[in-house]
């Protein structure tokens, strides 16, 4: 059953607090300027943050109507100026190894749920294992993650899964039309690459390890257009930290095209190139989830149009849903989690994906 709704109109949250304001740290970056641009689509009010002052007034010339608040890290009094007032704060900044932990620690000072857009594995570890009891307790959220490497694996995999209690692998299949990664996307890679020595992780046994060697090769027969394409194996994301929180599989296999991982390491470092007045790129994506239980198979399956710019109604539509629930949960909680998984993606679906569901 395909299910497309470019043309439905876009369900509104309901009961959002008034004023909504939400705090974006690195709101001038790549894809920080997406979340600002979304978060008022949906009727919240942004407060522009961010550790460059000069680049955040450059910011704010474009909104003169909204809050421009510097913040560092390493200046705990900054982030709670740029907290205060807020409903809810959007990390954008990178590399979140070093501005995740500071950052929630200011949310769960403010008492404001913390929201993510990091694709550095490692990272997304350390936030459920120093924060998962921490939050709980003190009645805060942490949602880690909620973006295209991350939370739309999550999602499409526990859409997949549905009913099941528990399946036997969960395959993660990413299909890019090219990969001109933005320069944060690339030092964020080289911290985690180092974090781990240059190896690779993988999610087998029931636990994350780490390989080394040259990844394994492979085809993958995608849904049409695309069909069957070379794919790198082994090229496991931040979904593989996050499915394991809540979905029991002791294997995730996760590979991409081996076109796209020949343009990550391409020696041109150009980035996006926008082709539309939002700022998006060209390019486009397939992702194809396939979950596994005594051999029979579920899928599902999203594309649409830039990677970084769907990563903006990822995270919003999370905080729209994590701000309108009176009984939002507490802790570390990630996005196949915190909410009806296929409810999530089809209201994302007008103008950001187009789904398809076997299940």
């Amino acid at each position: 059953m395909t299910t497309d709704h470019r043309t439905r109109p876009h369900a509104a949250p309901a009961s959002l607090p008034t004023p909504a304001r939400v705090t974006v740290i690195g709101a001038y970056g790549h894809t920080g300027r997406f979340v600002v641009a979304e978060l008022r689509r949906r009727g919240l009010v942004p407060v522009l943050s961010g550790r460059d002052p000069e680049r955040l007034a450059v910011l704010g010339e474009s909104y003169p109507d909204l809050e421009t608040r510097p913040a560092t890290v390493d200046d705990p009094d900054s982030l709670d100026r740029a907290l205060a007032g807020a409903a809810a704060v959007i990390n954008c900044a990178g590399p979140f190894a070093s501005t995740a932990a500071p950052v929630i620690d200011a949310a769960l000072r403010a008492g404001v749920p913390y929201l993510d857009v990091t694709a550095e594995t490692e990272v997304v570890l350390d936030t459920i294992a120093a924060y998962g009891d921490r939050a709980r307790e003190s009645g805060g959220l942490v949602v880690p993650a909620v973006a295209f490497y991350g939370g739309l694996g999550d999602l499409l995999a526990t859409a997949a899964v549905g009913d099941w209690k528990a399946v036997d692998r969960i395959g993660i299949a990413y299909a890019l039309s090219d990969w001109r990664p933005t320069d944060g996307t690339r030092l964020t890679g080289q911290v985690s690459s180092g974090r781990r020595s240059g190896g690779r992780i993988l999610y087998a046994d029931g636990r994350l390890q780490t390989r080394s060697g040259d990844a394994p090769r492979a085809d993958w027969t995608f849904p049409d257009p695309i069909g069957t394409r070379p794919v790198v194996g082994e090229f496991t994301m931040a979904d593989s930290a996050t499915i394991p929180t809540h979905l029991s599989v002791p294997d995730i296999d996760t590979c991409m095209t081996v076109s796209a991982v020949e343009d990550l390491r391409s020696a041109d470092t150009s980035g996006p190139v926008a082709v539309d007045d939002s700022g998006r790129s060209a390019q486009t994506f397939l992702v194809e989830v396939v979950a596994t239980r005594d051999g029979e198979t579920r899928r599902a399956v999203a594309s649409g149009q830039d990677i970084y710019a769907v990563t903006a109604p990822l995270v919003v539509e999370a905080a729209c849903r994590v701000l309108t629930d009176p009984h939002r949960p507490s802790g570390v909680v990630t996005a196949g989690a915190l909410a009806d998984a296929r409810g999530f993606l089809t209201a994302l679906a007008p103008g950001h994906l187009t789904l398809d569901f076997t299940n």
